[in-house]
């Protein structure tokens, strides 16, 4: 090659690698001060460790608003003497306290920053209130567009409920609104009508008569994600069971509308059936401390922790519709299996950035099928997640494109993708039981964490004894579906990998000659001997991938 091509072909190079960083920058130059302050852990977030937060609030329902307190406990981990405290309007902070004294605030739009007078001691458990008062955003779409849901019931009585997942749990609340630290415990105290019950995450405490309202308080004994945090409000009614599960008694609780009582006796048992299959493929509940409840709220549903909520209207599959499209979406209530689902996958193991949150929704997606094999069976199961493909967009890669700024990857495809992402792998292990043993002990590695993909993958990687750098680089950060390109002729089956990323050398099985046999493509063709002439080659369905015959 003479020297001006080379310099020809390493300036087209250059020119590209510039260009596509300048998209790039461009993209992320579209992310404002706000989204990097609600999505980065801050200097001012970052040198205090959440401890306990006591939620102590009045709600009026009639003019739909909220006044009162958090005391936020925390840990010195290194000097610093401004503090984060995340709100967002039309919600405002109007004051906050330290030893009695009145700290200074500087508002920045969703943030507030609260400068503190008192040492603040490495190592040190201290504690700041701060107050506020207002009408929170009203959810449009909840859960999708969340906040503040004001219904009423048929009899007409106020029916109220939170959802804010990627909002912020600051759409409510005043708090450390960041996924990375989780509160170790929480006492949350919600002041009703009277006529009205709160229920919130965790077991009740105490109910306290104050003249025509009630304050109702929950604490939460296990630590909690700011949006798994909940209030549900209504003329609710209650039922229960004891569930003889792996650590021992687990109170189950059901919260209802007064006139779907006798209903809920019988569509709820999905939920011990729920538990059963979920503690068999992941181990423990994670939370007996804190029960379970499933609580119903005028939207179709959400997982807070031990708080479960429900909407889907008493039906069976999502709203009455198979998301597969094969029947076996019918067998069960989606909310019930889905919602709850994530409290292994989302309530348990928490992803650290918003961009990696498939790790909720894939892990939870897949839950689905592994409830239809305890139940139904392997090939029942396989029906569904592989039913649920149709619903692939592609649009964009799982996980988001940029962290630090509160921004999550293709809102379908965490899904159905995710999922099947998940039972491809399965077949790549070829050894059910062992799926199901590295499940369990994930849930035990991280328990009560959170977790950055990096380190779900190394876990995976390590646990199954495969190298599986590419196949998440192809599933996770890519929109292409590997396609086995293959063609037959003279006793002779050439094959490889198109449409995959750099070193994407996943085996698949295929059916050929009457035999089930593995293939080890890699992006160069590669020839195997047969023993006929042109036979017809099948793709194993287990693996989501596409064929082209040429």
């Amino acid at each position: 090659m003479n020297y001006g091509f080379r310099l020809l072909i390493i300036l087209l190079i250059v020119s590209f690698v510039s260009i596509e960083a300048q998209d790039a920058s461009s993209e992320k130059q579209q992310f404002t001060r706000q989204d990097t302050l609600r999505g980065s852990i801050t200097p001012e977030r970052s040198w205090w460790d959440l401890t306990y937060y006591h939620l102590d609030i009045k709600l009026n329902p009639d003019e739909k608003s909220i006044k009162g307190k958090n005391t936020v406990q925390y840990k010195v981990l290194k000097n610093h003497s401004v503090m984060q405290i995340d709100l967002q309007p039309p919600l405002k902070l109007t004051k906050a306290t330290q030893n009695g004294k009145d700290l200074n605030i500087k508002h920045d739009g969703n943030a507030h920053f609260i400068t503190l007078i008192d040492n603040q001691n490495i190592g040190g458990i201290n504690s700041v209130t701060v107050y506020y008062e207002g009408v929170p955003k009203e959810a449009i779409r909840a859960p999708w567009d969340g906040g503040v849901s004001w219904k009423k019931d048929n009899n007409g009585n106020h029916f109220i409920a939170t959802s804010c997942q990627g909002l912020g749990a600051s759409v409510w609340w005043p708090n450390k609104d960041h996924m990375y630290d989780e509160v170790d415990s929480m006492l949350i105290s919600v002041n009703v009508p009277s006529k009205l019950m709160n229920i919130s995450n965790g077991r009740l405490r105490k109910i306290e008569q104050i003249g025509d309202t009630k304050t109702y308080h929950w604490f939460v004994k296990n630590p909690i994600n700011n949006y798994g945090v909940n209030m549900n409000i209504g003329d609710y009614v209650n039922f229960s069971e004891v569930y003889d599960g792996m650590a021992g008694n687990l109170d189950m609780d059901y919260y209802v509308l007064r006139d779907n009582l006798e209903k809920a006796k019988t569509h709820f048992k999905d939920a011990p059936k729920m538990m059963e299959a979920f503690e068999h493929w992941f181990g423990q509940y994670p939370f007996y401390a804190d029960s379970f409840k499933l609580v119903e709220v005028p939207y179709l549903g959400m997982e807070h922790q031990s708080s479960v909520t429900y909407g889907n209207q008493y039906k069976k599959g999502y709203l009455g519709n198979d998301l597969s499209g094969t029947g076996w979406g019918l067998k069960f209530d989606f909310i019930i299996i889905h919602e709850a689902g994530h409290e292994w996958f989302a309530n348990s193991i928490t992803n650290k950035d918003i961009a990696d949150m498939w790790i909720h929704e894939s892990f939870t997606a897949y839950s689905e099928n592994l409830f239809l094999d305890y139940y139904y069976g392997k090939e029942a199961s396989a029906d569904y997640v592989i039913g649920t493909r149709k619903n692939i967009v592609n649009d964009k890669p799982i996980i988001g494109k940029f962290y630090g700024v509160n921004k999550k990857g293709s809102g379908t495809d965490m899904y159905y993708k995710g999922a099947n992402m998940l039972h491809t792998l399965r077949q790549l292990i070829e050894d059910d039981e062992k799926w199901r043993q590295i499940l369990r002990k994930m849930n035990v590695t991280f328990y009560h964490q959170t977790v950055t993909t990096q380190q779900i993958e190394d876990f995976l990687s390590k646990e199954t004894s495969i190298d599986l750098t590419e196949f998440f680089n192809q599933y996770l950060r890519t929109t292409k579906i590997p396609t086995l390109e293959y063609e037959i002729n003279n006793k002779a089956l050439k094959y490889r990998w198109i449409n995959i990323v750099d070193g994407f050398d996943m085996p698949i099985q295929v059916e050929i000659e009457n035999e089930q046999q593995w293939l080890f493509p890699k992006a160069d063709w590669k020839t195997k001997r047969l023993k006929t002439s042109n036979p017809p080659l099948i793709v194993n369905r287990n693996f989501y991938v596409n064929a082209k015959k040429l």
